[in-house]
């Protein structure tokens, strides 16, 4: 792949991106708001607040991934099942972040609350990100070509793909 196509495949995730981030955002408000609503006023004990919240949360992202960043793909395929893996693959992310912490705190020895917060919110919500975008869009919200049509139809898309990327 030259320097040109690779620019070029770049800047055409920049949409993505832009929306992705913005529901992930939107995701993070909700998570956190029901998260400090439900542990403090309500009263609820912290795993239990923090899984409602995180079910919220993902419930957000996924409703402005499927409404928004990518409302033209996967065309056809039912929502529960795109739900199911979209909540799979932030399970994972969350998994990711804890595993940072647990190897920063328990494997390195770095137990204040601020080397916590690095590794859970800094570099575990970096690797946890980068995690759930390629989960989106590769196992979630896969181009309609991929996931319907005969072999065929996908064989046709895929050579004028690779049309555009060589030429």
């Amino acid at each position: 792949m030259s320097w040109i196509s690779l620019r070029a495949r770049l800047r055409s995730l920049g949409p993505e991106l832009l929306g992705f981030a913005a529901a992930g955002i939107c995701a993070y408000a909700v998570d956190l708001g029901l998260f400090i609503w439900l542990r403090g006023p309500v009263g609820l004990d912290p795993l239990t607040a923090k899984s409602l919240s995180f079910v919220a949360g993902c419930s957000v992202a996924y409703a402005g991934n499927a409404l928004g960043t990518y409302r033209r793909k996967a065309a056809g395929v039912p929502r529960l099942r795109q739900y199911a893996v979209f909540f799979a693959v932030n399970v994972a992310g969350a998994l990711v972040q804890l595993l940072c912490i647990a190897v920063s705190h328990y494997g390195l020895g770095l137990t204040s609350q601020r080397a916590d917060t690095v590794s859970g919110a800094g570099i575990g919500m970096a690797l946890a990100t980068v995690l759930r975008f390629w989960g989106t869009r590769t196992l979630v919200f896969r181009v309609s070509g991929r996931t319907a049509g005969t072999s065929s139809d996908r064989t046709a898309g895929r050579e004028a793909t690779e049309a555009t990327w060589t030429g």
